[in-house]
Parts: C-alpha cells; sequence; structure tokens
C-alpha cells in the first residue's frame, strides 16, 4: 500500500479540475487526472510532470461503467487505497444558456445526459471506490457543486439567481447536495470527510468568459476540502471557507 498520499481528480484535462491536481501536486499529492479525452488527459498530466508535479493520466468516462471498474482495478492494484476523490466532471447542456429558464423546455435527453454526468456517473464513482477510500488513514471525498444547487437561494428574491433557472443542471447540482448530505451520515463514524463545494463563478470553458473569478481561485475551495485536518467538517456545503445555504 502506498504511503503517498493518493487523489484522484475527475474532469481534470482542463479548467478547475487541471487547476485543482496542480494545486495538490504542488503538496506533494500524487494525482490521477480523470479525462474522458485520453488526447487531452495525456497532454494535461505531462504538463503537470514537466513542473515537477507527480501525476498520471486515467481514462475516465464518468459514464461508463466499464471506464470505473477499470480505474478502481488500477488504483487498487498499483496503491492499494485512494485518499482523496474530487468529483469534478460536469456539463452544462447546451439548451440551457445562462441567463434562462428552461424548465418548461428543456428535452427529456437534455436533462438525463446532465444528470448521468453530473448526478449518475459521481454516485457511482463514488460507490465503486469507496471501498477503497474506507482504507485511507484519513479519507476526504470532495463533491464539486455550485451555488445554483442552493434551493435556498433560488427561493429568495434577493439572491440575484432569478434569471439564472437552468434546471437541468441546477438539479443535479442539488441532487450531488442531497449525496453529499446521505454520504456523509453513512461514514459519520468513519475518518472519512464527505462534503460539497460551490467554487464560484470562475473564467472556464463552462463558467464563460463574462465570470469574475481566475481558475486559480476556483480552485481553492475544493482543494481546501480535500486536505481537511482531523477536526474539519463533514456532511457540509462551502466555498472559500464559508457554509453554503442548502
Amino acid at each position: 500500500m502506498s504511503e503517498k498520499k493518493i487523489a484522484l481528480v475527475t474532469g481534470a484535462n482542463k479548467g478547475i479540475g487541471f487547476e485543482t491536481s496542480r494545486q495538490l501536486g504542488k503538496i506533494g499529492i500524487m494525482v490521477l487526472m480523470g479525462a474522458r479525452d485520453r488526447k487531452q488527459g495525456l497532454a494535461a498530466a505531462e504538463k503537470l510532470q514537466e513542473e515537477g508535479l507527480d501525476t498520471a493520466f486515467v481514462h475516465l468516462d464518468v459514464t461508463s461503467s466499464r471506464d470505473i471498474d477499470q480505474v478502481r482495478s488500477f488504483i487498487d492494484n498499483n496503491f492499494g487505497k485512494l485518499d482523496i476523490l474530487l468529483n469534478n466532471a460536469g456539463m452544462a447542456h447546451s439548451e440551457e444558456p445562462l441567463f434562462s429558464n428552461s424548465t418548461a423546455t428543456i428535452s427529456m435527453q437534455a436533462l438525463r445526459q446532465t444528470f448521468d454526468v453530473n448526478f449518475f456517473g459521481l454516485v457511482e464513482l463514488t460507490q465503486a471506490l469507496l471501498p477503497l477510500i474506507r482504507k485511507s488513514p484519513a479519507g476526504r471525498i470532495v463533491n464539486m457543486s455550485s451555488m445554483l444547487g442552493s434551493l435556498t437561494l433560488h427561493s429568495d428574491p434577493q439572491s440575484g439567481l432569478e434569471q439564472i433557472k437552468g434546471l437541468a443542471y441546477n438539479a443535479s447540482k442539488t441532487a450531488v447536495n442531497q449525496f453529499t448530505v446521505h454520504l456523509a451520515a453513512l461514514l459519520k463514524d468513519t475518518p472519512i470527510k464527505v462534503n460539497s463545494a460551490h467554487p464560484g463563478w470562475v473564467r472556464t470553458e463552462l463558467g464563460g468568459n463574462e465570470a469574475p473569478m481566475e481558475v486559480g481561485e476556483g480552485a481553492k475551495t475544493g482543494v481546501a476540502l480535500a486536505t481537511l485536518d482531523t477536526d474539519g467538517p463533514s456532511g457540509g456545503f462551502f466555498h472559500l471557507g464559508e457554509r453554503m445555504p442548502w
């Protein structure tokens, strides 16, 4: 069993996932960079290796049970445990422009595709890797969510979210938050900590060019939750150290 901390970051070939991998690598963690595009994933891992970081590409489409099983076997055979799972892979469907309300128009195909990536894939991967995370002395699971998954904020006319009502994306993140709460309750008597992260509105391919935050700042919340001390929280929803409303 590896003595070094091992992390798996999904959707790690670009944006927040890539920067998260970099920040974890800089503090001495070995990072497995999951990506569904093999060429982009290899290039991303090689770029961080050139920076002197301990990274490796793993082929992972979170909607593929076969990929999930292969990644689980790879981690088990090579490391014997997993210390950090950062569920970052996600999507927003083209049917849902950012400032829109898709509730009456979103197709069932788009709704299912969004949930397959943002929720069902996340849950299946986490369930598959949980036995390996249990072998870590201090397992950490971070589910990348969004303030757009907050029912409290969406119900508040003063929250500024009145025009951001993409049903598929928002509902999938609400579901992720529920999974976080339930999994944390299941693991409350173990050393494992499970939390949801709101990275902020970050200037990435998903966030768009209008976003005010740089990707380095956007990765900070996930990295902090992935490296919590033993007295850190579990079952919460956070942004830069502050609790978010469910």
